[in-house]
């Protein structure tokens, strides 16, 4: 079997646990429910997988992969690190509104990191190598003297946590506020704090008008 059939088989098995872990959760569900969403065979899919804890941890790295090679190139971009910064909300709240699903499972990634080894690590992997990209930008920020001199890693985590503030929406009732909303309020408030506003390079309202 060529490399390219390989990936697309795999993706099918990817998009059809994505969909049972969303619908049935973890525990709840079975390797069947994979099979039959997949419209492949148990044995196509026991060949790349031995268990239903290898498909949903593998589906971590699926959707890791996927983020980091946009957020990747982002901060890799040659343009201010607020504009970068944006660009990183601005990517979510994308994402989140044309297809929500990688959000609400990770509400079960986190419920399944909190009492088995092999996810906390997993998922801790994934947060770090996401705050690693954050602290990128605001080193940049803070070097050029776009942003205030902070506690980088203390920056960082304030924004991914507020960039999960996301995943709320897929929990409960919004009383009328969109994610999208509530991102662009976060992202000034944000900017608001970080923005060292005598250099000169920019301002909150520059940043919200774009």
């Amino acid at each position: 079997m060529n490399n390219t059939r390989q990936i697309q088989r795999k993706e099918q098995i990817m998009d059809a646990a994505l969909k049972v872990i969303i619908s049935k959760g973890y525990e709840n569900s079975r390797m069947d429910d994979i099979v039959d969403l997949s419209s492949m065979s148990k044995g196509a899919i026991y060949w790349y997988y031995k268990s239903k804890k290898e498909v949903y941890l593998n589906l971590v790295n699926y959707w890791v992969i996927k983020y980091s090679t946009v957020i990747n190139h982002i901060v890799e971009e040659d343009d201010s690190a607020a504009d970068q910064l944006k660009d990183v909300f601005d990517y979510f709240i994308l994402q989140y509104e044309q297809d929500p699903s990688a959000f609400k499972a990770l509400v079960e990634f986190w419920s399944l990191a909190g009492r088995d080894e092999d996810f906390h690590k997993k998922v801790d992997r994934v947060y770090t190598k996401f705050l690693e990209f954050l602290e990128r930008i605001i080193n940049k920020g803070v070097k050029s003297g776009e942003f205030k001199n902070l506690d980088v890693r203390v920056t960082a985590l304030s924004i991914m946590v507020n960039i999960e503030g996301i995943i709320w929406f897929t929990l409960f009732d919004a009383h009328g506020l969109s994610a999208r909303e509530y991102i662009n309020t976060i992202t000034n408030f944000i900017l608001s704090g970080l923005i060292n506003k005598s250099s000169g390079k920019g301002s909150v309202n520059e940043f919200s008008n774009k």
